[in-house]
Protein backbone atom coordinates (compact mmCIF):
# COMPACT_ATOMS: atom_id res chain seq x y z
CA UNK A 1 0.00 0.00 0.00
CA UNK A 2 1.42 3.36 -0.95
CA UNK A 3 1.87 6.12 1.59
CA UNK A 4 0.37 9.55 1.00
CA UNK A 5 2.47 12.49 2.19
CA UNK A 6 0.53 15.24 3.95
CA UNK A 7 1.71 18.36 5.74
CA UNK A 8 0.22 18.54 9.24
CA UNK A 9 -0.11 21.59 11.46
CA UNK A 10 -0.08 21.34 15.24
CA UNK A 11 -3.29 22.53 16.92
CA UNK A 12 -3.19 24.72 20.00
CA UNK A 13 -6.92 25.51 20.29
CA UNK A 14 -9.46 22.79 21.01
CA UNK A 15 -13.21 22.27 21.28
CA UNK A 16 -16.08 22.39 18.81
CA UNK A 17 -15.57 26.05 17.91
CA UNK A 18 -11.88 25.53 17.07
CA UNK A 19 -12.68 22.38 15.10
CA UNK A 20 -15.37 24.26 13.14
CA UNK A 21 -12.88 27.04 12.31
CA UNK A 22 -10.32 24.46 11.11
CA UNK A 23 -12.89 22.80 8.84
CA UNK A 24 -14.00 26.20 7.48
CA UNK A 25 -10.33 26.87 6.61
CA UNK A 26 -10.14 23.57 4.66
CA UNK A 27 -8.37 21.61 7.42
CA UNK A 28 -9.50 18.41 9.15
CA UNK A 29 -8.79 18.03 12.89
CA UNK A 30 -6.94 14.84 13.89
CA UNK A 31 -5.27 13.25 16.91
CA UNK A 32 -2.13 11.08 16.79
CA UNK A 33 -1.87 8.33 19.44
CA UNK A 34 0.79 5.75 20.16
CA UNK A 35 3.99 4.44 21.64
CA UNK A 36 3.64 5.86 25.13
CA UNK A 37 3.56 9.47 24.00
CA UNK A 38 0.91 12.03 24.83
CA UNK A 39 -1.77 12.37 22.13
CA UNK A 40 -0.90 15.15 19.67
CA UNK A 41 -3.56 17.34 18.10
CA UNK A 42 -3.05 18.35 14.46
CA UNK A 43 -4.95 19.48 11.39
CA UNK A 44 -4.60 18.05 7.89
CA UNK A 45 -5.60 19.38 4.45
CA UNK A 46 -9.26 18.32 4.11
CA UNK A 47 -9.32 17.61 0.37
CA UNK A 48 -6.22 15.37 0.46
CA UNK A 49 -7.56 13.55 3.54
CA UNK A 50 -10.87 12.84 1.76
CA UNK A 51 -8.97 11.30 -1.18
CA UNK A 52 -6.75 9.18 1.07
CA UNK A 53 -9.68 7.87 3.11
CA UNK A 54 -11.21 6.26 0.03
CA UNK A 55 -8.76 3.45 0.80
CA UNK A 56 -9.23 1.33 3.89
CA UNK A 57 -6.30 1.17 6.36
CA UNK A 58 -4.55 4.16 4.81
CA UNK A 59 -0.95 4.79 5.86
CA UNK A 60 0.07 8.45 5.87
CA UNK A 61 3.51 10.01 5.83
CA UNK A 62 2.98 13.17 7.86
CA UNK A 63 5.33 16.13 7.79
CA UNK A 64 5.06 17.81 11.21
CA UNK A 65 7.31 20.84 11.71
CA UNK A 66 9.70 19.50 9.07
CA UNK A 67 9.90 15.93 10.48
CA UNK A 68 8.43 12.88 8.74
CA UNK A 69 6.28 10.43 10.68
CA UNK A 70 4.28 7.40 9.52
CA UNK A 71 0.77 6.93 10.89
CA UNK A 72 -2.11 4.54 10.27
CA UNK A 73 -5.69 5.83 10.02
CA UNK A 74 -7.62 4.05 12.79
CA UNK A 75 -10.97 5.79 12.46
CA UNK A 76 -12.65 8.78 10.88
CA UNK A 77 -15.95 10.39 11.80
CA UNK A 78 -18.15 11.99 9.14
CA UNK A 79 -21.12 14.32 9.31
CA UNK A 80 -24.10 12.07 8.52
CA UNK A 81 -25.75 14.69 6.29
CA UNK A 82 -22.88 16.43 4.49
CA UNK A 83 -20.46 13.45 4.57
CA UNK A 84 -17.67 15.91 5.48
CA UNK A 85 -14.90 14.25 7.49
CA UNK A 86 -15.07 15.90 10.91
CA UNK A 87 -12.25 14.16 12.77
CA UNK A 88 -9.59 11.46 12.33
CA UNK A 89 -7.81 9.24 14.85
CA UNK A 90 -4.28 8.22 13.80
CA UNK A 91 -1.80 5.76 15.32
CA UNK A 92 1.97 6.16 15.09
CA UNK A 93 3.67 3.23 13.35
CA UNK A 94 7.26 2.10 13.27
CA UNK A 95 8.75 0.32 10.25
CA UNK A 96 8.56 -3.43 10.80
CA UNK A 97 5.84 -3.11 13.43
CA UNK A 98 2.80 -5.38 12.95
CA UNK A 99 -0.76 -4.12 13.27
CA UNK A 100 -4.25 -5.66 13.28
CA UNK A 101 -6.42 -4.46 10.40
CA UNK A 102 -9.75 -5.38 8.76
CA UNK A 103 -9.69 -5.87 4.98
CA UNK A 104 -12.52 -6.76 2.59
CA UNK A 105 -12.90 -10.22 1.05
CA UNK A 106 -13.19 -10.20 -2.76
CA UNK A 107 -14.69 -13.12 -4.68
CA UNK A 108 -12.91 -14.09 -7.91
CA UNK A 109 -14.65 -16.39 -10.38
CA UNK A 110 -18.04 -17.97 -9.79
CA UNK A 111 -19.75 -21.06 -8.48
CA UNK A 112 -21.69 -23.62 -10.54
CA UNK A 113 -24.89 -22.60 -12.35
CA UNK A 114 -27.91 -22.75 -10.01
CA UNK A 115 -25.78 -21.87 -6.97
CA UNK A 116 -24.50 -18.76 -5.29
CA UNK A 117 -21.60 -17.92 -2.98
CA UNK A 118 -22.66 -17.19 0.60
CA UNK A 119 -19.99 -14.98 2.16
CA UNK A 120 -19.87 -15.50 5.95
CA UNK A 121 -17.13 -12.88 6.39
CA UNK A 122 -17.29 -9.75 4.19
CA UNK A 123 -14.08 -8.62 5.90
CA UNK A 124 -11.30 -10.51 7.69
CA UNK A 125 -8.89 -9.39 10.38
CA UNK A 126 -5.19 -9.61 9.48
CA UNK A 127 -1.93 -9.20 11.33
CA UNK A 128 0.53 -7.51 8.99
CA UNK A 129 3.36 -5.00 8.84
CA UNK A 130 1.85 -1.53 8.94
CA UNK A 131 3.71 -0.59 5.76
CA UNK A 132 2.54 -3.71 3.89
CA UNK A 133 -1.25 -3.80 4.35
CA UNK A 134 -3.08 -5.52 1.49
CA UNK A 135 -6.18 -3.66 0.25
CA UNK A 136 -8.17 -6.93 0.19
CA UNK A 137 -7.87 -10.74 0.18
CA UNK A 138 -9.29 -12.97 -2.55
CA UNK A 139 -11.29 -16.19 -2.50
CA UNK A 140 -11.19 -17.96 -5.86
CA UNK A 141 -14.13 -20.00 -7.15
CA UNK A 142 -13.93 -22.23 -10.21
CA UNK A 143 -17.48 -23.48 -10.83
CA UNK A 144 -17.70 -25.40 -7.52
CA UNK A 145 -21.11 -26.89 -6.68
CA UNK A 146 -23.41 -26.63 -3.66
CA UNK A 147 -21.77 -27.77 -0.42
CA UNK A 148 -18.29 -26.41 -1.28
CA UNK A 149 -16.75 -24.60 1.71
CA UNK A 150 -13.87 -22.13 2.00
CA UNK A 151 -12.21 -22.04 5.43
CA UNK A 152 -9.87 -19.36 6.80
CA UNK A 153 -6.86 -21.65 6.17
CA UNK A 154 -7.79 -21.78 2.44
CA UNK A 155 -7.30 -18.03 1.91
CA UNK A 156 -4.05 -17.23 0.11
CA UNK A 157 -2.23 -14.38 1.86
CA UNK A 158 0.72 -12.23 0.81
CA UNK A 159 4.09 -13.01 2.42
CA UNK A 160 4.38 -11.73 5.98
CA UNK A 161 0.60 -11.49 6.48
CA UNK A 162 -1.35 -13.78 8.81
CA UNK A 163 -5.06 -14.22 9.34
CA UNK A 164 -6.46 -13.37 12.77
CA UNK A 165 -9.14 -16.09 12.52
CA UNK A 166 -9.19 -19.77 13.57
CA UNK A 167 -7.95 -21.95 10.67
CA UNK A 168 -11.24 -23.90 10.54
CA UNK A 169 -13.48 -20.78 10.54
CA UNK A 170 -16.01 -20.87 7.66
CA UNK A 171 -15.45 -17.85 5.40
CA UNK A 172 -17.65 -18.72 2.41
CA UNK A 173 -19.79 -21.56 1.09
CA UNK A 174 -21.60 -22.47 -2.12
CA UNK A 175 -25.39 -22.89 -1.71
CA UNK A 176 -28.20 -23.74 -4.11
CA UNK A 177 -30.41 -20.90 -5.28
CA UNK A 178 -34.22 -21.34 -5.48
CA UNK A 179 -33.87 -21.75 -9.27
CA UNK A 180 -31.03 -24.22 -8.82
CA UNK A 181 -33.06 -26.23 -6.29
CA UNK A 182 -36.02 -26.34 -8.72
CA UNK A 183 -33.63 -27.58 -11.46
CA UNK A 184 -32.39 -30.38 -9.17
CA UNK A 185 -35.97 -31.46 -8.41
CA UNK A 186 -36.88 -31.44 -12.12
CA UNK A 187 -33.78 -33.51 -12.96
CA UNK A 188 -34.58 -35.98 -10.18
CA UNK A 189 -38.19 -36.27 -11.41
CA UNK A 190 -36.99 -36.80 -15.01
CA UNK A 191 -34.55 -39.50 -13.88
CA UNK A 192 -37.32 -41.16 -11.87
CA UNK A 193 -39.76 -41.30 -14.81
CA UNK A 194 -36.99 -42.49 -17.17
CA UNK A 195 -36.23 -45.38 -14.79
CA UNK A 196 -39.88 -46.56 -14.80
Amino acid sequence: MSEATLVAELRTSFGKGAARKSRAAGRTPAVIYGHGTEPRHITLPAHEVALVLRHKNAVLDLVIEGKHESVLVKSASKDVVTQVIEHIDLVTIVKGEKVHVEVPVHIVGESQSGTTVDLEHKTVRLLTEATNIPEFVEIVFNKEGAGHHVLAKDIKLPAGVSLDLPADELVASVVSTAAGHAEELAEAAAEGSAAE
